[in-house]
């Protein structure tokens, strides 16, 4: 019998927001800060990708919000348990290198992927510059080891609970006005990471955002990741997740983001049917 992966620690970080550490030492070996894996909890469950957002010795730790069926199906697991398959490291590597002073910017649940790149930037010799937003102060995840890694750290609300009330777009644009920023990694909801991106064209700093479309493979066969860069059809999985945010066609991604919508609020209706039904408790292991 194959191996199971364990859950080695479950918390759950702010509403619908958990984060698991995973045992998974072919992953945690070779991951890199901007690189995924690839999840699935049984035989019939569905493949997710999830950011590496840290490691630790045999452990990789994903922080997600349950949004879909599956989302709410890994959310019921707690220490202890296991998940079928996890495959990764996947996708290309964050381009660290020395460049100066690096802004890394996290919105929402994209904050999960931001320590792994701020820390490698900070071992390359950058100093590192922070901004994590969330819709208000209970939805913040991450502040503490963040504030640990970064050279300077900015909190932004939309709601004004914590830090600069407004988006990290905001403070990002007041940083481009009073010093030079030389790389800048975005990572958040499509439409934040559009709006973000934007504020650095007019300053002609690079900046690197990470794709999440629907992904199914993992390995550039499906095809489902499509996006396009600079004109030409990319694979988020195997060309990225990283790419240049100056040339995304974000209207596109967040078009292809919206396909399967109707689908994925039947699955995730059949499964609140199903939880209820098996009562509370009972975990369902496929």
């Amino acid at each position: 019998m194959k191996r199971l992966y364990k859950v080695e620690l479950a918390t759950k970080l702010a509403d619908r927001v958990y984060e698991y550490w995973i045992h998974a030492p072919q992953v945690a070996h070779h991951a890199r800060a901007g690189q995924f894996l690839i999840l699935r909890l049984h035989e019939t469950g569905e493949r997710i990708p999830l950011t590496i957002s840290a490691v630790r010795g045999d452990a990789v730790r994903v922080i997600f919000m349950a949004v879909g069926k599956t989302t709410e199906e890994l959310a019921t697991l707690r220490a202890g348990d296991s998940i079928k398959d996890v495959a990764g490291p996947l996708g290309k590597p964050s381009e660290i290198g020395k460049y100066g002073t690096c802004c890394v910017i996290g919105g929402g649940v994209g904050i999960a992927s931001t320590p792994l790149i701020a820390k490698e930037l900070k071992a390359a010799g950058n100093h590192v510059i922070g901004i994590i937003g969330a819709r208000s102060a209970d939805l913040l995840i991450l502040e503490d080891e963040m504030r640990a890694i970064c050279d300077e750290l900015y909190i932004t609300t939309d709601d004004g609970s914590k830090g600069v009330h407004g988006f990290a777009s905001d403070v990002l644009k007041g940083l481009l006005n009073e010093r030079t920023i030389d790389r800048v990694w975005i990572i958040g909801p499509a439409i934040m990471m559009k709006v973000t991106s934007g504020v650095t064209v007019p300053y002609g700093v690079k900046t690197y955002v990470s794709l999440n479309p629907i992904m199914v493979d993992g390995t550039g066969m499906c095809g489902s990741c499509r996006v396009t860069v600079g004109g030409e059809t990319k694979f988020a999985c195997v060309d990225g997740p990283e790419f240049d945010a100056h040339q995304v066609d974000f209207a596109e991604l967040m078009q292809r983001q919206r396909i399967y919508t109707s689908q994925e609020k039947v699955s995730l209706e059949r499964f609140a049917e199903h939880q209820c039904r098996c009562g509370e408790g009972g975990h369902h292991h496929g």
